[in-house]
């Protein structure tokens, strides 16, 4: 076992900012008034700005600005539904915030301007450092109640940020940040190259390839203590790892035997089971969300497509035909749809594939699109892409109805993960 020497780092890393490049067509208009505050400490994060935040980057709403607003209600009896309706919104949020000793209790409701009625009131508690942990709260909640979908304002995303010259002082950083890109940390700074970082599915450990050792590497590491742990030490490739649903499995790639297999390790009893055997590349493994299955990617047909095997049978099924070039897939929270990184006209971009009727969209314009991963909820999936030069971040709604990039101030940017919901 290895302890890394920085578990995280609370230092001096920007953000990712957030530019929107589209949203849908006619989105839901709401109103997030500034909340009342009673407290002696000085507030550190404008929570229902981040609301407002929050509901734009969805693409699904329009804040109304808070200088357009008429009043600023804090409780029911205050709310003035003409007042609203004069503005087009549709939805009301007001909000209370109480502090006491540091603890800080924000009390919100939600409201039906047409309707003329308070769909709900909550409460949310937390301390000074969970401030903006409460503000995506409040944006899960009013999220889920307006479009039935659960929100993923609370989650995370790992990314890799590369400082590569060629040069011995090249650095490579693994990132954690709010789905937003807000609050960087920096989960392990290495002199050499790290790829493809992936979730467990509770969200607690992560695993990663490092090239610490000389040559490529799988390593799992816990979140919350930084313990690490090399899992796979083959000669040849040992890449592309990917937790089972039920996290007790890690499969990933191999080259031991010469080209590369896809192969599963059981992390409790340390079984290493080989999964495909062809003699073409065999690589890219994910799971499906019923834990039966890998989806992989191989050029046994003689151009890199995306098949599936299934584990109690070994049967072999191809998934994709229409190009010359698909990888990297990655199968939706409903087992549904696959996303992918997909060559049209010679340029890489982001598309969907119906699996059961095997529809592609693409979607998006970009180009040099890749490592695709999708949000818990499955509303939207990030990716890495070029702009400007430099490797950014970007995000696309699995409809290609929102889109928008998440340029970094240092590096270039690259490898997202997606983190499932911590719960």
């Amino acid at each position: 076992m290895l302890v890394a020497a920085l578990v995280f780092s609370a230092g001096s890393y920007a953000n990712l900012t957030i530019e929107i490049t589209q949203g849908m067509d006619n989105p839901t208009v709401i109103a997030i008034v500034p909340f009342g505050y009673n407290g002696s400490a000085r507030l550190t994060e404008d929570i229902p700005g981040i609301v407002r935040a929050d509901l734009t980057l969805s693409g699904q709403f329009r804040p109304v600005p808070v200088k357009d607003m008429l009043a600023f209600p804090r409780s029911e009896a205050e709310v003035i539904y003409r007042d609203w309706r004069i503005l087009g919104s549709e939805y009301l949020v007001t909000g209370n915030i109480e502090e006491s000793a540091g603890r800080y209790t924000v009390t919100f409701g939600l409201f039906d301007i047409l309707g003329q009625r308070r769909i709900w009131q909550r409460t949310v508690a937390g301390s000074e450092a969970q401030l903006r942990d409460l503000a995506h709260f409040i944006s899960d909640a009013v999220y889920e109640q307006i479009t039935g979908i659960r929100g993923a304002f609370s989650t995370q995303v790992l990314y890799v940020e590369a400082f590569q010259q060629g040069k011995p002082t090249d650095r490579f950083n693994l990132m954690l940040a709010d789905s937003d890109g807000a609050r960087p940390r920096l989960v392990l700074p290495s002199k050499h190259p790290i790829m493809s970082p992936t979730w467990s599915p509770d969200g607690k450990r992560i695993a990663y390839v490092s090239f610490e050792t000389g040559r490529a590497a799988v390593f799992v590491q816990e979140l919350a203590t930084g313990r690490r742990e090399q899992v796979t030490n083959f000669k040849g490739l040992n890449g592309a790892p990917s937790f089972s649903p039920d996290g007790g499995r890690l499969a990933f790639v191999l080259s031991k035997d010469g080209n590369p297999e896809i192969y599963t390790l059981h992390l409790g009893t340390r079984q290493l089971t080989r999964v495909t055997q062809h003699f073409a590349i065999d690589t890219e493994p994910s799971w499906t969300p019923d834990g039966k299955a890998l989806v992989f990617t191989s050029n046994r047909g003689g151009k890199p497509q995306i098949y599936k095997v299934t584990l109690a049978s070994g049967m072999v099924e191809r998934l994709t035909f229409a190009g010359d070039y698909n990888a990297r897939a990655r199968v939706s929270p409903d087992g549904k749809s696959l996303v992918m990184v997909h060559r049209s006209n010679g340029v890489f971009h982001i598309a969907t594939q119906d699996i059961q009727s095997g529809d592609l969209r693409i979607l998006t314009e970009t180009y040099l699109d890749e490592s695709p991963s999708i949000a818990p909820n499955g509303a939207l999936l990030m990716y890495a892409t070029r702009y400007q030069g430099k490797g950014i971040l970007a995000a696309v709604s699995l409809d290609a109805g929102v889109k928008f990039r998440l340029p970094s101030k240092q590096g270039d940017v690259r490898e997202p993960a997606w983190s499932p919901f911590f719960d």
